[in-house]
């Protein structure tokens, strides 16, 4: 079945469908990374969103039910060069045609990605339409100018709905590993899925859902963090109740100034207790502590995105997928930039000088992409429990 993907400038790509059939819209973005599929569907930052992926054939692992970020894809749409005919891997469980199908999320192959990745970092994002259903191409365009992203709450759709805890048992932050031998550390499923078994929880951590990803919940239980998940819309006074050592602000959907409520509420916690921050969470802090953010022309999305850490020199190679950025020359003096983008300069981390708050702007977990960074969590970890001894 023939596909459109228009978009608001009048550009226009004609491919095939699979996946759900149907007509989406949302803000078109493109992904850098060469695998990771199914985390980027299901990651809730895309809430809003039309995924392209510049690797050229997609879906030749299929997908399986351990490698999702959410519980269901997170994209308005999903764009790729080729789906692969042949899916080959012990671990997958369906198709990606088969998943997106049943899931609801329409896709388009078949279509030069190359020449849309380089039309959108020309001409910046923009709004798009994928369908089945317009076979006229300005009735599809128009689709795509009534769609609405930028000052839009994606978060409030994608933040969990009351307090929970995450996973007591352990057994969702089981790590997947390659066998080592040892049945005291590991365990497996019946499909040969091997996994290390975390560590005691002995920090107790408020994590503010913005839209987070499962594998930031694994990597902070798996640094010793017992963990409660808070609603986005919680009050600096909820989360002090909750008498945690540390507060963690996740990634998410969206524009971070359209979170006022937000920045109130880290704004409550600074001084209080340790916080640090991923993503859309780095934003936040950022704004709570008097800064201003910015659209990006195109964004950053991708895992081979390389950051300076400016206090060590370091490069790191790390995953991230953000529209928006923080302005350092908004920041007050107390704030100090810690890390930067090398391909365009743009500030990547931050820390407070006095008070016991950081961020960065992209994703430790890398799910997918590199390890690089997973220091942080450990880092954080070593800086909560500091705070909780001197008491």
């Amino acid at each position: 079945m023939t596909a459109l993907l228009a978009l608001e400038d009048g550009r226009v790509f004609r491919g095939e469908s699979f996946g759900a059939t149907g007509t989406a819209t949302g803000e078109v973005c493109f992904n850098t990374s060469m695998t990771g599929y199914q985390e980027i569907l299901t990651d809730p930052s895309y809430r809003g969103q039309i995924v392209a992926m510049t690797y050229p054939e997609i879906g030749n692992y299929g997908v399986n039910s351990i490698d999702t970020e959410s519980a269901a894809p997170q994209v308005r749409g999903f764009v790729i060069e080729e789906l692969s005919p042949v899916v080959s891997n012990w671990r997958s469980d369906s198709n990606l045609s088969d998943y997106l199908r049943q899931q609801g999320i329409p896709g388009i192959q078949g279509i030069d990605t190359r020449a849309l990745t380089r039309h959108l970092r020309t001409r910046g994002a923009m709004r798009a339409c994928i369908t089945t259903e317009f076979s006229d191409e300005k009735q599809a365009v128009e689709a795509a100018r009534g769609a609405s992203y930028e000052g839009v709450d994606f978060v409030r759709e994608v933040t969990v709905g009351a307090k929970t805890a995450w996973d007591p048992s352990g057994k969702e932050s089981a790590q997947w590993i390659l066998r080592r031998g040892n049945t005291e550390t590991e365990s497996a499923d019946a499909k040969g899925n091997v996994f290390e078994k975390p560590v005691p929880a002995s920090l107790k951590l408020a994590a503010l859902d913005f839209g987070m990803k499962k594998n930031i919940l694994r990597r902070l239980r798996s640094h010793g963090f017992d963990v409660t998940v808070l609603p986005a819309r919680s009050t600096a006074a909820d989360v002090l109740a909750l008498g945690a050592d540390g507060v963690f602000l996740s990634n998410g959907p969206g524009d971070p100034g359209a979170l006022d409520y937000a920045h109130e509420t880290v704004r409550g916690l600074v001084g209080k207790k340790p916080i640090f921050g991923i993503c859309l969470g780095h934003q936040i802090l950022a704004l709570a502590l008097g800064g201003r953010t910015f659209k990006l022309k195109f964004g950053h999305r991708g895992a081979n995105q390389p950051v300076k850490d400016l206090r060590t020199g370091k490069i790191s190679i790390t995953s991230q997928n953000h529209g928006y950025a923080v302005d350092p020359a908004s920041l007050p003096e107390g704030v100090e930039v810690t890390h930067i983008n090398l391909n365009d300069g743009t500030v990547a981390g931050l820390r407070h000088r006095t008070a016991s708050a950081s961020s960065v702007q992209y994703h430790p977990e890398a799910s997918p992409g590199p390890h690089d960074a997973d220091h942080f969590f450990a880092e954080f970890a070593k800086e909560v429990a500091a705070a909780k001894a001197r008491g």
